[in-house]
C-alpha cells in the first residue's frame, strides 16, 4: 500500500497579515517623520536678552522661588498641579515669596515642548501666563510628544478657554515671537549648573528634582526667621 503524504499546511494568510501590518507600520513611521515638528532655532549669531523669568506674586516679596521647568517634563507637570496651588495659596498669596519660572525646554527628548513654551511666551503678552502655564500641564498628556505630533490645537484650544485675543496670540505663536526669550532663560540655567528639571533654586541653592511642599515650607521658615532676602532674579 502506498503511504500516503500528508499536504503541507501553507501560511499564505499569516505571511499576508504581517506582510500587511509591515506595510502599515512602514506607512506609520513615515507620516509621523512627516508630521514631526521642526525644530524651533534662531539664525546664528543671534543676540539673547536678558534672562527674565515669570513673576507670580509680588515684586518686593522677601524671598524668591526660581524654578528652571520644561512644559512637557513629567516631573515638572506632577509638580505643577501637587506642590503648586499650596505654594501659591500659602507662600505666594501671602506675601511670603514670589516665585518665577524660567524656561528650560528639554528639546532633545520632548519634541513638543518648544511649541508650549511659545505659547506661554504668547500668553504672557496678554498677562495670562500662568493661567497657560496652569493649563499647559494639567492637559499635559493630551498634547505630549507620546500623544500626538500635532500639539498646536491643543494649545490653541487653552487659549480660547483663558480668553486670549486669539488674532494676537496667533500672530506671535506664527511668528516665534519668543523663541530668545526662552533661549535667555534657558541659558541662564545652564550657567547655574541646571542638567535636568524641574530644578528649584532657593537662597542661592540649587536643589535637582521636586521638593515636597513641606521641605519648600521649612526652607522658606528658616530664611524668614534669620531676616535673609534673596534676590528675585536667576542670575
Amino acid at each position: 500500500m502506498a503511504k500516503v503524504t500528508p499536504k503541507k499546511k501553507t501560511n499564505t494568510g499569516f505571511l499576508v497579515v504581517i506582510a500587511v501590518v509591515l506595510v502599515a507600520g512602514a506607512a506609520g513611521i513615515w507620516t509621523t517623520m512627516q508630521n514631526k515638528p521642526k525644530p524651533i532655532e534662531l539664525a546664528a549669531g543671534t543676540p539673547l536678552p536678558a534672562a527674565e523669568g515669570y513673576l507670580r506674586g509680588k515684586p518686593d516679596a522677601p524671598i524668591t522661588i526660581i524654578e528652571f521647568a520644561d512644559f512637557e517634563c513629567p516631573g515638572c507637570g506632577q509638580f505643577a498641579t501637587l506642590q503648586g496651588p499650596d505654594i501659591k495659596a500659602r507662600l505666594v498669596d501671602a506675601g511670603v515669596v514670589n516665585f518665577r519660572f524660567y524656561d528650560f525646554p528639554l528639546t532633545s527628548i520632548h519634541q513638543n515642548t518648544m511649541a508650549a513654551h511659545l505659547a506661554a511666551a504668547c500668553a504672557n503678552d496678554q498677562g495670562k501666563f500662568w493661567e497657560m502655564h496652569d493649563a499647559l500641564f494639567a492637559g499635559q498628556y493630551d498634547w505630549n510628544t507620546q500623544a500626538t505630533s500635532n500639539p498646536r490645537k491643543f494649545f490653541d484650544e487653552y487659549a480660547t478657554k483663558i480668553g486670549l485675543d486669539l488674532a494676537a496670540y496667533t500672530q506671535c505663536f506664527d511668528a516665534q515671537k519668543h523663541v530668545a526669550r526662552i533661549q535667555a532663560n534657558q541659558k541662564a540655567g545652564t550657567e547655574r549648573g541646571v542638567q535636568s528639571t524641574p530644578t528649584l533654586i532657593i537662597d542661592n541653592k540649587v536643589y535637582p528634582g521636586r521638593l515636597s511642599f513641606d521641605q519648600i515650607k521649612k526652607l522658606v521658615d528658616s530664611l524668614s526667621a534669620a531676616g535673609v532676602s534673596t534676590a528675585p532674579t536667576a542670575r
